[in-house]
């Protein structure tokens, strides 16, 4: 099904580096510290992996999921390099097709469901070849959701990490997170009507759909992110948005008995307030839910204490929750 080779790369991609300056200094990648890159073939994607720290020696495999408007390396600066650094955690960072340096396969309609079909399939190549190590899923903005969606019809992910946990299916979801109440109220409605019809492959910028103004909360960076056409500066099929925001995850969370969850909530997150997430993690009760508040922090965290905490959270939860209870 799958085979992994090394083609696609940001080795000559100025973006990143760009947003990676608005990164606390001891974040910056070195020649020391750079992820590896390799590149996973799945039903005819190139799907790109970002690989930090060493695979042997992790106690752990931790799959990161991007969002709408970002990508996997932006995931290995904020997470993937300083965890290995600092905690010897491996981790892969996927580019999901449609998002940084994945080839799309062509004439590929990419939905929404593809991505949870190609991130689960994927946790069961790792669960197939990592020696028996516990998978965690970390999920960036709605890489949070789509972690959730993938442990709920994945008995091998152990844990899941979401910076966020939308159910866009929630209208008020969907009138918080959409770029305005038109594009809420009427544009996610008429999306659904014409998802099947040759005006479901027109692409809208994602900036016009939500409220990516809000990714980070430094006007410079965010400068530097919305220019990216691999993250924030996407455009997306209608049909895309349209499966997106009606998805139904395989088990409900009242139902959801996968693993714990733990929430890293940014406090000045201006896109997704804690509100949002606990409108769905309320209803989870078979597992443990934790919550850790990340200090003046962005949706995509550029700020300290944020990004320390978020460090010590997730090791926290690897550590004392996911290893104990193997």
């Amino acid at each position: 099904m799958a085979a992994t080779t090394a083609t696609t790369t940001y080795e000559n991609s100025p973006a990143w580096r760009k947003q990676m300056i608005f990164l606390p200094a001891e974040l910056h990648l070195t020649a020391e510290t750079m992820p590896s890159e390799s590149t996973w073939t799945y039903k005819g994607h190139a799907v790109h992996v970002d690989s930090c720290g060493d695979s042997a020696s992790s106690p752990v495999t931790l799959i990161m999921l991007h969002g709408v408007g970002t990508n996997a390396r932006q995931q290995s600066l904020l997470v993937g390099a300083p965890l290995a650094r600092l905690h010897n955690f491996h981790s892969l960072a996927l580019d999901c097709p449609g998002y940084g340096a994945t080839k799309v396969a062509p004439k590929a309609k990419v939905i929404y469901s593809d991505w949870v079909d190609l991130v689960s399939d994927f946790v069961d190549d790792q669960a197939a070849s990592n020696g028996g190590k516990p998978i965690v899923l970390y999920g960036l903005s709605a890489g949070g959701m789509l972690a959730y969606q993938v442990a709920a019809r994945n008995k091998n992910v152990k844990g899941v990490v979401g910076m966020t946990f939308l159910d866009q299916r929630v209208q008020e979801v969907r009138d918080t997170t959409a770029h305005d109440l038109a594009g809420s109220r009427v544009g996610v409605p008429l999306a659904a009507m014409v998802k099947n019809t040759l005006l479901g492959g027109t692409k809208l910028p994602m900036a016009l759909t939500s409220k990516m103004w809000a990714l980070v909360n430094n006007k410079p960076a965010l400068k530097a992110f919305l220019s990216d056409r691999s993250s924030a500066g996407n455009w997306v099929a209608i049909r895309f948005l349209a499966d997106y925001m009606s998805y139904a995850p395989a088990v409900e969370p009242e139902l959801f008995d996968t693993c714990p969850i733990l929430l890293t909530q940014p406090a000045e997150d201006k896109w997704t307030p804690l509100r949002l997430s606990e409108l769905f993690l309320k209803r989870i009760t078979k597992v443990p839910v934790q919550t850790v508040m990340l200090d003046g922090a962005g949706h995509y965290p550029l700020e300290q204490p944020g990004i320390d905490q978020l460090h010590a959270a997730i090791a926290a939860f690897v550590k004392d929750t996911v290893l104990a209870g193997k």
